[in-house]
C-alpha cells in the first residue's frame, strides 16, 4: 500500500522534474520513485559469500593473552 509523504524541494529542483517528466510522458511522483530505487536497490536475497579462512594469517607463536587449552568459562567467570 503506497504512503504519501510531503518533503520540500528548492524551486529550481521542481522545475527540472517538471520539465523532466513532461519530456519523458511521467509524472514527478514517477521520476522520484525510480531516483529513490535506483538509489537504495533491494538487498540481494540468499546467503553471501563466506571467508574461506582468517583473512589475515598471522606470523609466529600465538601470544601469552591466547588461551589454547583452557576453557573460556575459567577466562569469563574466575
Amino acid at each position: 500500500m503506497p504512503v504519501r509523504t510531503t518533503i520540500e524541494i528548492p524551486d529550481a529542483l521542481h522545475n527540472l522534474l517538471r520539465r523532466r517528466a513532461a519530456q519523458s510522458g511521467t509524472s514527478i511522483r514517477s521520476l522520484i520513485v525510480q531516483a529513490v530505487e535506483h538509489s537504495f536497490p533491494e538487498p540481494k536475497k540468499g546467503k553471501g559469500k563466506r571467508v574461506p579462512g582468517p583473512m589475515i594469517k598471522g606470523r609466529g607463536k600465538l601470544g601469552p593473552l591466547f588461551p589454547v587449552d583452557e576453557n573460556p568459562h575459567d577466562l569469563v567467570f574466575p
